[in-house]
């Protein structure tokens, strides 16, 4: 059977219907057409028809077309017209112009519903320059948001921009609502996906000076990290000079793979090993995760990279007494190799750069001074202790348990032991992977529900030294697993008020609104695993070369942070200052920037009694229980 050909008509209206499918302009042309084609046709009549207002001539055809082009525009103007020919013709203008202006103005007024739809769906391009820019909506990027404000204070018309899969209002009310005010620093959310190009050409990447990718809470999320860093270094119309990105990985086996795809021009953090490494090292340090905070976050002291000519030819251990309220804790040599606590005789060259912790970048400033009144009376010159064997408890487990347990091994001695109380299914394969790895320690398990005194009173808890509290993340919503850590935390601490004996506790809390819950419980430390990666991005996206800083300080290897007894250095119960404790450190080889009062341990309010970067001349007398905060070697 032949097909019907389309009749002209059909075809006349096909074409109509494309042209009016293309939008506010096309619309914006056939009401222009349609004007015309009624001004002339009114025009034209009366012309022809010689009608005229009483009194008056009849109008020429550009006359006429005026007077019909005037009613169309306006109504009101019939009302002066005399005459009844001329009248009938202009108010058959004027009803054709009521429907063409209410058609203009539906037009109109549809366009900009239209764009404003779209403006609020985050879809229109970003100019700005010189911004952070932050890719992935994630609960972590509260704090980094948080941390960038306070790290533009300072400055005047910086920016943040988000690119996010949420609807841009709904991604602006949730930062409203957390984050009220933004102070100096303007925040500005797009909709989109990181992995489609034209999305990330929308916010700019080559002109942000730093760009944070967040790992998605999806399964195997180094995927679509690595594809979002794929996508930047790799876009064909992307900018000469190397991006400065920082990305998170969570897992080790995607590293190199991940380091391949950015090469140079991008610092990744494998947040599970930072996390497990900070939790090893805290567990056996009680106030560690406090100076951590105060070291990463921007609310207090920071650490800076500066040059100082006047320092050239002097020694690393001649810098540390240079500045009286800023800590120098290691050096960046001219090639960009960066060094804490390098061996003191060595010697500061021309284009190398101090590493100081300060309130400021504008604060590290030389003192001038050259009598430090040092106490050399009260200086120890002797520490020698052999390392003991230690018993660390884990209650709960998720997979940074391994981790953790791996990262101990660094510290303990040999003969040390571990036991595992939770539960959870099928540790028979953990327990043998990990003493087979194990150089130090022993690993046992016991099947048991953590919330239960009965079973925690069986542990015998003031026998172990050190005790570790992880979620429960597989299987378990956020908060019924801190639940969990908190009923843990009360019912520890009544064993311990009942057996006289305090206990080195450190807890994971996955929300840190529970934080405040749990200090009730007396834990001695908290480890919050996202806002611990939140804090190193914010530092990270500001300066690139402090990833090597903090590699060294959560690394077994090399110089890391301790918190050591003050008897140790000086002489308690005696008014000493602190450049006396900075030279009691360094004649064995360690940076001292800080200390902790123990009688403040639980203080929220005094920093639980951690003080980073002190006044050198300040005068303290320090009791048995202090610690004092070193960069040392173990």
């Amino acid at each position: 059977m032949q097909e019907k050909k389309p009749t002209l008509i059909e075809k006349i209206r096909y074409k109509f219907e494309n042209t009016l499918s293309k939008g506010t302009v096309a619309l914006l042309g056939w009401v222009g057409i349609f004007t015309f084609i009624l001004v002339s046709f009114f025009g034209l009549f009366l012309t022809l028809s010689r009608f005229a207002q009483p009194g008056k001539q009849p109008l020429d055809f550009v006359e006429s077309s005026w007077e019909s082009l005037v009613r169309i525009l306006d109504a009101g103007n019939i009302g002066n017209d005399t005459g009844w020919g001329f009248r009938m013709v202009m108010l058959g203008a004027t009803i054709g112009g009521v429907f063409l202006i209410s058609i203009l103005i539906g037009v109109i007024t549809n366009s900009f519903s239209n764009k404003i739809n779209y403006l609020r769906r985050g879809r229109s391009r970003v100019l700005e320059k010189n911004h952070t820019l932050i890719i992935r909506w994630s609960p972590k990027i509260f704090t980094i948001i948080s941390e960038l404000i306070i790290a533009n204070e300072n400055k005047k018309d910086l920016s943040i921009v988000i690119l996010g899969e949420k609807d841009k209002v709904e991604m602006e009310e949730e930062i409203k609502a957390k984050i009220p005010s933004t102070r100096t620093t303007t925040i500005i959310c797009r909709s989109g996906k990181p992995l489609e190009l034209t999305d990330l050409q929308m916010v700019n990447p080559d002109e942000a000076r730093s760009i944070i990718i967040i790992s998605p809470d999806v399964p195997n999320p180094d995927t679509h990290v690595i594809k979002s860093v794929l996508a930047l270094t790799n876009n064909p119309h992307r900018k000469k000079e190397k991006y400065h990105i920082v990305a998170e990985i969570k897992d080790e086996a995607n590293l190199e793979a991940a380091k391949v795809v950015g090469g140079d021009e991008v610092t990744y953090v494998l947040s599970s090993d930072v996390v497990a490494k900070v939790t090893a090292q805290t567990s056996r340090q009680s106030g560690l995760s406090v100076v951590y905070t105060e070291l990463l976050d921007y609310a207090g002291d920071e650490i800076y990279f500066q040059e100082e000519p006047a320092l050239t030819g002097k020694t690393f251990k001649g810098s540390l007494f240079a500045y009286e309220d800023s800590a120098v804790i290691g050096v960046q040599f001219s090639n960009g190799k960066v060094q804490v606590n390098p061996p003191m005789d060595t010697v500061i060259q021309s284009g190398d750069k101090i590493i100081a912790i300060s309130e400021d970048d504008d604060t590290v400033k030389l003192s001038g001074m050259t009598e430090y009144n040092i106490s050399s009376e009260y200086i120890k010159h002797d520490k020698t202790r052999e390392p003991l064997t230690e018993k660390t408890l884990f209650l709960g487990w998720n997979e940074k348990g391994k981790r953790v347990i791996r990262e101990l091994d660094n510290y303990a001695a040999p003969g040390s032991k571990v036991m595992i109380v939770a539960e959870v299914d099928n540790m028979h394969d953990v327990l043998v992977e990990l003493n087979q790895q194990l150089k130090n320690q022993t690993v046992e398990f016991r099947f048991a529900n953590i919330t239960f005194r009965s079973v925690l009173e069986s542990l015998n808890i003031p026998s172990y030294d050190h005790i570790i509290i992880l979620s429960y993340m597989n299987g378990m919503e956020m908060q019924e697993a801190d639940a969990q850590t908190l009923i843990c935390l009360l019912h520890l601490r009544k064993i311990s008020e009942k057996s006289g004996k305090h206990f080195n506790i450190v807890s994971e809390m996955l929300d840190v609104r529970n934080q405040s819950l749990a200090e009730v419980a007396k834990a001695d430390d908290f480890i919050i695993s996202d806002k611990l990666i939140s804090l190193m991005f914010s530092q990270l996206s500001e300066n690139k070369y402090l990833k090597e800083v903090f590699d060294d300080f959560f690394d077994a290897e090399g110089s890391e942070i301790y918190l050591k007894p003050v008897s140790d250095y000086v002489q308690t119960g005696v008014p000493v200052n602190f450049y006396t404790v900075v030279e009691s450190a360094s004649q064995f080889s360690e940076v001292a920037f800080g200390y902790r009062i123990h009688s403040k341990a639980y203080n929220a309010n005094d920093f639980y009694g951690i003080v980073v970067n002190p006044d050198k001349s300040d005068t303290i007398i320090f009791s048995v229980e202090d610690k004092i905060i070193v960069l040392a070697e173990e």
